[in-house]
């Protein structure tokens, strides 16, 4: 049975204001529960939300990043649904006016580049938390921490432009790619600042009938890897119900049920939660307590000139202007900060592909495995430069570099005071050398007449004996000449 899977996406990512979005507490990760609430966020009676003028520019900047229209006039409304943990038992979020419309997240599609359309992007608050008993130990009881309360989101909301897991990750690593960048939300997913809905259905001609599937939503993804295991696992649940008869595909144009489910990553299959609710089941009106937020051509134009480079530009750039392969152009600018670096390593005057080389592999290793994120790495750019520079004036060679490289890290010493702290200086005296090429030949009699005898791969043997005998100091590429010159290349 051919089927085509049809997947959209929204994505509701934190942002990264030091207050929530209708009051002043504070979103802080991590505080004792309860700590991080007041009467406003909590919904009390008489109180009075006052929006935060840095999330209207937060959510601008996103909209201007993926081509989408900032309305002149957007406005919030409630949405009235039973949240345990969201006291005043409605959300503040945008219904039929949001803030921003259409636009689109260009990826790598399975073909090729692919724009991925969006319908909107709009701002709401947060519900809370709620602790449940296996986390608690108050058998059969759940509680609940208010400190989300009104922390603000953006929901970015796509068309249903994908066709594969791989897609909606592509989608999901962009969206998470942009927020960073523009500064408006960390991405930290194990903090639940970025999360997904994934919604599902698959289509499929019968007797020259185009059939659909259900929309079916997985909630509150919070890894990407596990929304591409929740769609391969539901497109799987479906594909075999259609065959056993368990679920009829009804025409494109009818209305079906929509249903809720949750992805359960030990089991590795989703699992039916609840229907699916639609806009009226929310009973949305406008928030009568907050007026419409009014943008003019004139904020828009400032937001937009404060906009940083964004990643598929700087991309492109560092291609051209560096002359790098395309390939380390990408792995350098998916972080910013980690592009902000290779940039200063550039500019303090080291060759642009030997810092990407450096960058891609000696750098970022260090970063995996000291767990630290590259604001917090001891070798400042101008340091890394530095050491590149004593390689390429022969100072020391490469693999005395990756010894000082290491000490750096460590201590965030500058490379030039530990080679000569403690005596790395490569050796290039041809006459010190030519004497460790004789001892060397003189040692391996075996060796020395296979080489003669064709085997010219045994030259690395040799360069090998002699860098040990030097501990790394000698310089290869005398090394390499004086050999060939006593073996007979």
């Amino acid at each position: 049975m051919n089927t085509q899977t049809v997947i959209g996406l929204e994505v509701h990512a934190q942002l990264s204001t030091q207050s929530k979005i209708f009051c002043g507490c504070s979103t802080a990760f991590g505080a004792e529960p309860n700590t991080h609430g007041c009467p406003v966020c909590t919904g009390m009676p008489g109180v009075l939300p006052v929006l935060n003028r840095q999330v209207v520019e937060y959510a601008m900047r996103m909209a201007l990043a993926v081509h989408s229209e900032v309305q002149p006039k957007s406005v919030f409304a409630r949405k009235n649904y039973f949240y345990p943990d969201l006291p005043k038992a409605y959300q503040i979020s945008q219904f039929e006016q949001p803030f921003a419309e259409g636009g689109y997240v260009e990826i790598e599609g399975e073909q090729g580049k692919k724009r991925v359309r969006l319908v909107r992007i709009h701002m709401e608050e947060d519900a809370g938390k709620l602790v449940h008993a296996e986390d608690s130990g108050t058998v059969g009881e759940s509680l609940v921490d208010v400190n989300r309360c009104g922390v603000p989101l953006l929901e970015i909301v796509s068309e249903p432009d994908m066709a594969s897991p791989e897609e909606a990750y592509q989608f999901m690593t962009k969206v998470r790619q942009l927020v960073v960048y523009l500064g408006i939300c960390d991405g930290n997913m194990e903090k639940g600042n970025l999360r997904a809905d994934v919604n599902v259905n698959l289509r499929l001609e019968r007797d020259g009938e185009i059939l659909k599937t259900p929309i079916a939503e997985i909630k509150n993804l919070n890894s990407f890897r596990y929304a591409m295991r929740a769609i391969e696992a539901l497109v799987r649940q479906q594909t075999a119900m259609i065959e056993d008869g368990e679920l009829t595909p009804v025409p494109l144009e009818a209305s079906a049920p929509k249903s809720t489910l949750l992805w359960d990553a030990n089991q590795g299959k989703v699992r039916f939660m609840r229907g699916k609710e639609q806009a009226h089941d929310y009973r949305y009106f406008p928030e009568p307590d907050l007026v419409p937020i009014e943008v003019d051509a004139a904020w828009i134009e400032r937001v937009g000139k404060g906009l940083p480079e964004l990643p598929d530009v700087r991309r492109e750039r560092f291609a051209a202007e560096y002359g790098i392969p395309e390939y380390d152009a990408g792995v350098l600018t998916t972080e910013r900060p980690v592009a902000d670096y290779y940039e200063e390593v550039v500019r303090s005057g080291a060759n642009p592909k030997t810092a990407s080389n450096w960058v891609m592999g000696d750098v970022l290793r260090e970063l995996k495995d000291r767990k630290i994120e590259i604001c917090a790495f001891k070798i400042l750019p101008n340091q890394l430069a530095a050491l590149l520079k004593l390689i390429a004036e022969g100072t020391i060679s490469g693999k005395v570099a990756r010894t000082v490289f290491g000490e750096m890290a460590e201590t965030g010493d500058d490379p030039k005071c530990i080679v000569e702290q403690k005596g790395l200086v490569q050796i290039a005296d041809a006459d010190a050398l030519e004497a460790m090429v004789v001892e060397v030949i003189n040692a391996h009699p075996k060796e020395v007449a296979a080489y003669r005898g064709g085997k010219k791969k045994l030259l690395g043997f040799f360069v090998g004996q002699i860098m040990r005998e030097s501990r790394g100091k000698a310089n290869p590429k005398l090394v390499n000449q004086l050999l060939e010159e006593r073996l007979g290349s």
